[in-house]
Protein backbone atom coordinates (compact mmCIF):
# COMPACT_ATOMS: atom_id res chain seq x y z
CA UNK A 1 0.00 0.00 0.00
CA UNK A 2 1.14 3.55 -0.69
CA UNK A 3 -0.65 6.72 0.62
CA UNK A 4 -0.01 10.21 -1.32
CA UNK A 5 -0.53 13.38 0.00
CA UNK A 6 -0.39 16.51 -2.58
CA UNK A 7 -0.12 20.21 -1.30
CA UNK A 8 0.77 23.43 -2.85
CA UNK A 9 -1.84 24.13 -5.27
CA UNK A 10 -3.84 27.51 -5.12
CA UNK A 11 -5.02 30.65 -6.94
CA UNK A 12 -1.98 31.65 -9.01
CA UNK A 13 -1.75 34.93 -12.27
CA UNK A 14 -1.57 33.98 -15.56
CA UNK A 15 2.50 33.72 -16.08
CA UNK A 16 2.81 32.77 -12.51
CA UNK A 17 4.70 29.61 -11.34
CA UNK A 18 3.72 27.38 -9.06
CA UNK A 19 5.12 24.14 -7.37
CA UNK A 20 3.15 21.21 -6.55
CA UNK A 21 4.32 18.54 -3.58
CA UNK A 22 3.57 14.95 -3.50
CA UNK A 23 4.77 12.99 0.00
CA UNK A 24 4.19 8.79 -0.42
CA UNK A 25 4.57 6.81 2.55
CA UNK A 26 3.90 2.89 3.10
CA UNK A 27 5.97 1.21 0.70
CA UNK A 28 9.65 1.93 -0.85
CA UNK A 29 8.52 4.68 -3.31
CA UNK A 30 11.84 4.62 -5.39
CA UNK A 31 10.32 1.12 -7.35
CA UNK A 32 7.28 2.97 -8.27
CA UNK A 33 6.38 5.33 -11.98
CA UNK A 34 5.30 8.46 -10.37
CA UNK A 35 3.40 10.42 -12.61
CA UNK A 36 0.82 14.05 -12.12
CA UNK A 37 -2.55 13.82 -13.88
CA UNK A 38 -5.08 17.06 -13.97
CA UNK A 39 -8.70 16.96 -14.42
CA UNK A 40 -10.54 20.01 -15.41
CA UNK A 41 -14.08 20.74 -14.87
CA UNK A 42 -15.92 18.80 -17.70
CA UNK A 43 -13.15 17.14 -18.90
CA UNK A 44 -11.29 13.50 -18.59
CA UNK A 45 -8.08 12.97 -16.48
CA UNK A 46 -4.92 13.50 -18.44
CA UNK A 47 -1.36 12.81 -17.96
CA UNK A 48 0.79 16.15 -17.56
CA UNK A 49 4.13 14.42 -16.65
CA UNK A 50 5.78 11.55 -15.57
CA UNK A 51 9.09 10.71 -14.06
CA UNK A 52 10.68 6.71 -14.63
CA UNK A 53 12.49 4.96 -11.45
CA UNK A 54 15.39 5.70 -13.39
CA UNK A 55 14.84 9.56 -13.68
CA UNK A 56 13.81 9.59 -16.77
CA UNK A 57 10.63 11.96 -17.69
CA UNK A 58 7.89 12.54 -20.06
CA UNK A 59 5.34 15.65 -20.49
CA UNK A 60 2.10 16.17 -22.50
CA UNK A 61 2.69 18.70 -24.89
CA UNK A 62 0.60 21.62 -23.35
CA UNK A 63 2.93 21.27 -20.85
CA UNK A 64 6.73 20.61 -22.11
CA UNK A 65 9.19 23.91 -21.41
CA UNK A 66 7.04 24.66 -18.65
CA UNK A 67 6.86 22.32 -16.42
CA UNK A 68 9.32 20.25 -14.35
CA UNK A 69 8.28 16.86 -12.52
CA UNK A 70 11.46 15.72 -10.14
CA UNK A 71 11.32 12.91 -7.32
CA UNK A 72 13.80 12.50 -4.14
CA UNK A 73 13.46 8.56 -3.49
CA UNK A 74 15.15 9.12 -0.35
CA UNK A 75 12.30 11.78 1.23
CA UNK A 76 9.65 9.93 -0.87
CA UNK A 77 8.28 12.79 -2.61
CA UNK A 78 7.76 14.01 -6.09
CA UNK A 79 6.90 17.61 -7.13
CA UNK A 80 6.11 19.28 -10.56
CA UNK A 81 7.48 23.01 -11.07
CA UNK A 82 5.19 24.95 -12.79
CA UNK A 83 5.84 28.13 -14.77
CA UNK A 84 4.24 30.33 -17.27
CA UNK A 85 0.98 29.15 -15.66
CA UNK A 86 -2.08 30.02 -18.24
CA UNK A 87 -5.65 29.30 -17.37
CA UNK A 88 -6.02 26.40 -19.47
CA UNK A 89 -3.93 24.88 -16.68
CA UNK A 90 -6.92 25.13 -14.41
CA UNK A 91 -7.46 21.30 -13.05
CA UNK A 92 -7.06 19.15 -10.33
CA UNK A 93 -4.24 17.76 -10.20
CA UNK A 94 -3.31 14.32 -9.08
CA UNK A 95 -0.51 12.29 -7.76
CA UNK A 96 -0.07 8.44 -9.07
CA UNK A 97 1.94 6.04 -8.59
CA UNK A 98 2.25 2.67 -10.34
CA UNK A 99 3.93 -0.44 -10.65
CA UNK A 100 2.82 -3.55 -12.22
CA UNK A 101 -0.92 -3.95 -11.12
CA UNK A 102 -0.84 -1.27 -8.49
CA UNK A 103 -1.59 1.68 -8.94
CA UNK A 104 -2.38 4.95 -6.10
CA UNK A 105 -3.92 8.15 -6.31
CA UNK A 106 -3.26 11.35 -4.12
CA UNK A 107 -6.55 12.92 -3.07
CA UNK A 108 -5.82 16.06 -5.70
CA UNK A 109 -5.45 19.59 -5.07
CA UNK A 110 -6.56 22.69 -7.04
CA UNK A 111 -5.09 24.94 -9.03
CA UNK A 112 -6.47 28.35 -10.77
CA UNK A 113 -4.86 30.13 -13.00
CA UNK A 114 -7.26 33.35 -13.09
CA UNK A 115 -6.33 37.27 -12.94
Amino acid sequence: QVQLVESGGGLVQPGGSLRLSCAASGSIFSRYLVGWYRQAPGKQRELVAVIYTGGGTNYAGSVKDRFTISRDNVKNTVSLQMNVLKPEDTAVYYCNVARGFETYWGQGTQVTVSS
